[in-house]
């Protein structure tokens, strides 16, 4: 660097998670061996969003600036050979989005340090990210407490001249999760045919939709479950579970260009039928006091009830006795599970306590999860929740105590993506199938 031995950055107890509304302070650094002339030298705090049009490529199609803030430290002059220090402090904006990177574009933050020398003379630079993260508390998101229901009924083929009708129910205990929370379903198979369903597949998936001119869906299975078929004329029920893995919260409040949605998914692959359930992922968990108890049955007095705002994805074809059977019944059948992408080696299920996923910066962690450095905020970025930890340039790795396996088949699909469809969509859907069958 010549006359410039070190210019450097550093934050003020070496924090790089902020919320809105702090103060970002620290100081910048600078080390020369000889004299520096300088006509100002100054310190920029920037937050932005850019997306664009092709894969991992840095120049936006479209970009939003939330604040873009300068300061200067010092004006003309000249530094001796030596070190010298200059502070700095910013006020983050209330109103600015958690921080985000994926493939096709990213909400980032950074400090910039400039030392502006004299004409015909050397420029120098010098930035450091910091993360923001904007928490989502998901008791401000209406009817979180309930439980979410989807139904829909298949009317199938096989042999060629034979007819089965099979009825696809599901029901998540919440709308609503944080990292290291548990996903309970409860799916009930209703197979009113002379065939064997083939298996069932319950998946967490999240979809990232960058809003350019011709807008991208980034699809992806954070987690998967496989349970076994279910035997001609047979009623079964599977119940399951899936740990949140360290993961961005839904929606990005503050950004206009990029949205981030989560969906469980159950299918059946033999006759084809899909429920979508749309999920939360938020950083405050839901406070379930005893006048907010969710139901314990995966259906309550009937397949048509559902809960509160939600639209079956397909009514009952039949009003038979044996669709009314609740989970628990007395033909009940139990669906076996056959993998589970949250196991370790010896193929026991993850268990891990919620706080171990905590994204408070600051919050306690118990002594089993802690890390070599326990000061590190447990905070993930990144759509890849195969990464235990994010990173950017020369920042130290931050660890998010995740030890879950998720599935080799983790990985973005083609773009660009239809994404899933709304209850609306696939009511209105069933709703023109049932019409054209009579």
């Amino acid at each position: 660097m010549g006359k410039l031995q070190e210019f450097d950055i550093t934050f003020t107890n070496n924090k790089v998670v902020y919320g809105p509304g702090e103060s970002i302070s620290g100081t910048v650094k600078i080390r020369t061996s000889s004299s520096l002339p300088y006509k100002v030298i100054k310190v920029n705090c920037q937050g932005s969003c850019g997306i664009s049009n092709k894969l991992n490529d840095s120049s936006w199609a479209m970009e939003e600036q939330y604040f873009n803030s300068t300061l200067s430290v010092a004006d003309k002059g000249t530094l001796a050979a030596g070190e010298h220090c200059f502070p700095f402090q910013f006020v983050i904006p209330v109103a600015v989005p958690t921080s985000f990177e994926g493939p096709f574009g990213k909400v980032s933050y950074r400090v910039k340090a400039v030392i502006d020398t004299p004409r015909f003379s050397k420029d120098y630079k010098a930035q450091k990210p910091f993360y923001l993260l904007n928490l989502l508390n998901l008791n401000e998101v209406p009817d979180i407490e309930h439980p979410n229901y989807a139904v829909i009924t298949k009317k199938f083929n096989y042999l060629l001249l034979k007819t089965g009708t099979l009825m696809l129910k599901t029901r998540s205990d919440l709308r609503g999760y944080i990292p290291g929370q548990v996903i309970r379903l409860a799916t009930e198979i209703h197979n009113k045919s002379g065939k064997d369903t083939g298996c069932v597949l319950a998946s967490l998936i999240q979809k990232v939709s960058y809003k350019t001119r011709r807008p991208l869906f980034d699809l992806r299975t954070i987690a998967e479950v496989e349970g076994a078929g279910v035997k001609a004329g047979k009623h079964a029920e599977w119940r399951e579970q899936i740990i949140v893995p360290p993961l961005p919260q839904s929606a990005l409040a503050g950004c206009s260009l990029i949205d981030i949605e989560y969906f469980i998914q159950v299918s059946l692959k033999s006759p084809d039928a899909v429920v979508t359930l749309p999920i939360y992922i938020g950083n405050i968990p839901v406070n379930l006091s005893p006048s907010r108890t969710t139901p314990s049955s995966p259906v309550q007095g009937g397949a048509n009830i559902a809960s509160p705002g939600v639209t079956p994805s397909a009514p009952p074809a039949e009003d038979d006795p044996q669709e009314r059977l609740c989970a628990g019944g007395l033909d009940n059948e139990e669906i076996s599970t056959k993998s589970h992408s949250q196991q370790d080696p010896s193929c026991q299920p993850v268990t891990m306590s919620p706080s171990a996923f905590s994204h408070a910066p600051g919050a306690a962690v118990p002594p089993s999860h802690r890390q070599p450095n326990a000061s590190a905020p447990l905070f993930c970025v990144s759509t890849g929740a195969t990464i235990p930890f994010f990173t950017e340039g020369n920042v130290t790795p931050i660890p998010t105590s995740c030890s879950l396996i998720l599935p080799p088949e983790y990985s973005s699909w083609d773009y660009p993506h239809e994404p899933p469809p709304t209850y609306e969509e696939s009511c209105s859907s069933a709703n023109s199938n049932l019409d054209s069958r009579q």
